[in-house]
């Protein structure tokens, strides 16, 4: 029988904000794959994963999970990955990757699913959906993300400010992620577009450290990587004004 790669997204940092099914597929598998960088410390992920299962079920595989320029750096981490992961699924039926938010959404395990499917062919991938940030910034800010017709645009600043600023100019909610080391520029973004005065973000939903704020608080201090924007659509009409 072929092995099955699963990969299982345990949501932003909160451990309650696992789902059952994910529960599940990480005490199922034989063992289970969370991502750290080379520098060694525990991630999100791991933290997250051990309120569920013993240490001893835990493999780490290195990935550079912060190069954004190095391009041969980062191919290279993902075939090591890859590699590494191929070993276990010689070896185990079942094999779990554990990410941060949903493993369908800006996630590594996309990455990692394309070099297992050309490193060990007919191996069955398969993801557990997990909740996003932007779902639980909105649940703890009491931003609403969307009403009615209204469109959800979901933007990485890493592909820069300017993509924030074209998207700020529609009429839907607007929702940024891994904008932290551009905090100003995405503060100008939202001065410009009309859109500050509404706008909130959060980091470190659901732990010790957690910070949410609005983005017109911001004082021009530094910002986590792994923040998260949330701009909602401009709303004048009422209670189902945009229906």
């Amino acid at each position: 029988m072929s092995s099955r790669l699963i990969g299982v997204g345990v949501g932003p940092g909160d451990p309650e904000l696992v789902t059952v099914k994910g529960v599940g597929a990480l005490r199922d598998a034989d063992v289970v794959v969370v991502p750290v960088m080379d520098t060694g410390e525990r991630g999100r992920a791991e933290a997250t994963v051990l309120h569920y299962v013993g240490a001893e079920k835990i493999v780490r595989v290195v990935f550079a999970l912060n190069e954004r320029t190095d391009r041969g750096r980062r191919e290279a981490a993902w075939d090591a990955a890859g590699e590494r992961v191929a070993e276990l699924l010689k070896a185990h039926s079942a094999v779990a990757f554990a990410t941060i938010g949903d493993p369908n959404v800006y996630s590594t395990f996309t990455y990692l699913a394309h070099t297992i499917g050309e490193l060990v062919p007919g191996t069955v991938i398969e993801t557990v959906p997990g909740i996003t940030a932007m779902q639980d910034l909105a649940a703890r800010s009491g931003a609403v993300l969307t009403e009615g017709t209204e469109p959800l645009t979901l933007v990485p600043v890493t592909a820069g400010s300017a993509v924030l600023k074209d998207a700020l100019g529609g009429p839907g909610t607007v929702v940024a992620y891994k904008f932290g080391r551009q905090a100003q520029a995405v503060v100008e973004a939202l001065r410009e577009t009309g859109r500050l005065h509404d706008a909130v973000w959060g980091s470190a939903l659901g732990l010790p450290e957690e910070s949410i704020q609005a983005a017109d608080a911001f004082d021009g201090g530094p910002l986590p990587y792994l923040s998260t924007l949330i701009a909602p659509a401009p709303r004048d009409g009422g209670r189902g004004g945009k229906l």
